[in-house]
């Protein structure tokens, strides 16, 4: 956002000054600054609302980052990094990447029976072809 804009961003200024913005928010930004701070408030809000500590919020941050959907490790290392100064143990933050990896599984999921029939069905097509 230039100078010129009239619409404040405190919160996505706040974040870009503590180092806990994202540089592929920047597009959003630009397009539409005033719902990229009402996105990030939202986004934020479970963070501030102070219904959970700080550690747990921490670990939530490492599963979102970690996700297969997400996968964005810049964030990831910001995380584990504040989670560890906030007391976590090197085995909560495993257990915490555990959980999250299962989110993968459905890939498989869906693609393994897709793959099993896909290659019955390519077996029957060389099969019919030869004959």
């Amino acid at each position: 956002m230039n100078a010129t804009d009239a619409t404040a961003t405190p919160l996505c200024d706040a974040l870009r000054a503590s180092g806990n913005w994202n540089p592929n928010w920047e597009p959003f930004a630009e397009l539409d600054p005033a719902w990229t701070e009402k996105f990030m408030a939202m986004g934020t809000a479970p963070m501030t609302s102070g219904f959970l500590d700080a550690k747990t919020i921490e670990f939530i941050a490492i599963a979102v980052d970690a996700s297969c959907t997400h996968l964005y490790a810049p964030g990831v290392r910001r995380h584990i990094r504040k989670a560890l100064e906030l007391g976590a143990t090197k085995e909560e933050i495993t257990a915490v990447l555990q959980c999250v990896s299962v989110l993968g599984i459905h890939s498989m999921s869906v693609a393994a029976p897709i793959l099993l029939e896909e290659t019955a069905a390519h077996a029957t097509r060389v099969e019919a072809s030869h004959k």
